[in-house]
């Protein structure tokens, strides 16, 4: 079992840039994928991306991709979420969470962090 933590979030202006962490505390971090969800006011959850334990598959969701990057460090146990030329309709509290493999299914992951707010409003 992984304890996670999200960082990073905050206010941006559309077109603007975040980079979100996500720390992992436990054992085995490396053998985890790590995927990001995010869940808008009134709307369900929604998977943004994930990425194999070993960081060689990552997936997106068609309305980020070629705006963000995901990447992991298995050495500081961290996945990060390079997130560039961010829309309004990117606004939602982000979270990650860990599985054996990817999945865009929520219910499919058992641990998951506290998630972190990303406002982009002008």
């Amino acid at each position: 079992q992984l304890q996670l933590v999200e960082s990073g979030g905050g206010l941006v202006q559309p077109g603007g840039s975040l980079r979100l962490s996500c720390a992992a505390s436990g054992l085995a971090f490396e053998y985890y994928a790590i995927g990001w969800f995010r869940q808008a006011p009134g709307k369900e959850r929604e998977a943004v991306s994930c990425i194999s334990s070993k960081g060689a598959i990552t997936n997106y969701a068609d309305s980020v991709k070629g705006r963000l990057t995901l990447s992991r460090d298995n050495a500081k146990n961290t996945v990060y979420l390079q997130m560039n030329s961010l829309k309004t309709e990117d606004t939602a509290v982000y979270y990650c969470a860990a599985d054996n493999i990817c999945s865009d299914l929520p219910y499919r992951y058992d641990d998951w962090g506290q998630g972190t707010q990303v406002t982009v409003s002008s």
